[in-house]
């Protein structure tokens, strides 16, 4: 398996300049690059300036530069050369896909946070001085750097990254052949519904509250951005003040993210322990918070007829503070080293779907909280409605590969179209399917007294 551990730098005062020497060069070699393939286009000859042609070019320019350029790895200055390249190569997948183009930009230097060195190795060398009681890497340029290192590296170490923070600096390695650490079986299925007056209910009925860590700073955060705003927002120099204000603002924004993190990870933790099959909704948030289009008003010219999407600020703010997304990449992160299996199913009408009898009704959710078939009169709460749904569906993609092994199973799935026993063949393991029914039929008629 590949993982990437992080670690917190703890540089000297020279080593802390040199540091931000080296992001200063990388970022002037980026700028530079990307000025010409600017260039090369615009030219008459229209010319396509490559990775390649670019990487051939680093020699005559380290040589011409010895002591900014010179200085630092050849093999991290490809990398920043690969990153532009990577750049362009998304600009030109988005034109083909009809997408928003999103021409790669100019970083300004306080924009430019990461170098990579491709190997451990060349330019980079982890755990450089193994005698010492304290761990260190050593960064061509920069010297043999003190990490805090919180937890033993684990696999072979491929590549070294080093980043910026804040004021804070931290190296990032990725491992290969990283050996799972599988827990013992629990024997429990759960399905989860994600939320943002809860952050998750599960198949069980019991709400994870939602911390909210941005509304909880909000006040504070919004002092800081007003007097953040009175310095002039673009300026040759930045004055003491202004530097002062944009760093407690930056400070803010770092805290909240800390938590949400660790929020994350510690309920992820949770649910690896305790189930062996988890099921979510897939999601796609990036979709869930886009910005409505704009719509032209036919009767003037120039205005706007409203679009919703001052009614949808609010929800899009909290479920970015939720960060649904980055919960369910480290859930899948931590199943897949404990040997849980995670299985993500369609969201569409989980939460208006009778787990009673089936019917699908925008009407059953009479409420956020409340859910009533408008059928047969099923009430529960819509939460625990929808991850009983994620659960059942989960199911289907359980089920033992072509034919059921049991007969109750085979009886059960008679009359399926193909298409839905087709759904029964995603997943890699099999759980024994009147098992799994068992549980959820169990789970559906315990909520009907909620």
């Amino acid at each position: 398996m590949l993982r990437a551990y992080k670690f917190l730098l703890r540089p000297t005062v020279r080593q802390t300049q040199a540091l931000t020497e080296m992001l200063r060069d990388h970022c002037s070699l980026y700028n530079g690059a990307l000025q010409e393939r600017r260039d090369a286009w615009r030219h008459t000859s229209k010319t396509r300036i490559t990775y390649g042609d670019q990487s051939a070019q680093l020699r005559e320019i380290r040589a011409f530069d010895p002591e900014r350029q010179g200085r630092w790895s050849f093999s991290s200055q490809q990398a920043t050369l690969r990153r532009l390249d990577k750049a362009f190569q998304a600009f030109f997948r988005r034109i083909r896909s009809g997408e928003k183009p999103g021409y790669p930009r100019f970083r300004g230097v306080g924009h430019f946070d990461t170098v990579v060195f491709p190997r451990d190795g060349d330019g980079c060398r982890w755990d450089s001085t193994p005698h010492d009681t304290h761990s260190r890497v050593r960064l061509q340029g920069v010297g043999h750097v003190r990490v805090h290192q919180h937890r033993p590296v684990k696999g072979r170490v491929k590549t070294v990254s080093v980043k910026r923070e804040g004021n804070r600096w931290y190296v990032v390695l990725t491992c290969d052949n990283v050996p799972a650490e599988p827990l013992p079986s629990t024997g429990s299925t759960v399905g989860i519904d994600m939320g943002t007056v809860h952050f998750f209910t599960d198949s069980d009925g019991e709400h994870t509250p939602n911390p909210r860590f941005l509304d909880a700073m909000a006040e504070e955060l919004a002092e800081a951005q007003r007097h953040l705003a009175t310095f002039p927002r673009r300026t040759r120099r930045r004055t003491k003040k202004h530097k002062a204000a944009a760093r407690k603002v930056a400070k803010l924004h770092a805290r909240i993210r800390r938590q949400r993190l660790d929020h994350h990870h510690k309920q992820a933790l949770a649910l690896v322990r305790e189930h062996d099959v988890i099921a979510h909704e897939k999601l796609n948030t990036a979709g869930m918070t886009k910005a409505p289009a704009p719509k032209p008003d036919p009767e003037r010219d120039g205005a706007y007829l409203p679009n919703g999407a001052a009614a949808k600020a609010g929800l899009h703010r909290s479920i970015l503070d939720a960060g649904w997304g980055q919960f369910l990449r480290i859930l899948a992160n931590k199943a897949e080293s404990a040997g849980r299996l995670v299985i993500p199913v369609d969201a569409r009408n989980t939460s208006i779907t009778c787990t009673a009898c089936g019917h699908v009704d925008k009407r059953n959710r009479v409420t956020q909280a409340k859910f009533a078939c408008a059928s047969c009169g099923f009430t529960a709460n819509a939460d625990h409605i929808g991850a009983l749904n994620v659960l059942n569906r989960a199911g289907l993609a359980l089920c033992d590969a072509a034919q059921p092994a049991t007969q109750e199973a085979r009886t059960f799935t008679r009359g399926w179209s193909h298409e839905r026993q087709d759904r029964c063949r995603v997943a890699g393991e099999t759980v024994a399917l009147d098992n799994l029914r068992a549980d959820v039929r169990s789970k559906t008629f315990a909520g009907q007294g909620d």
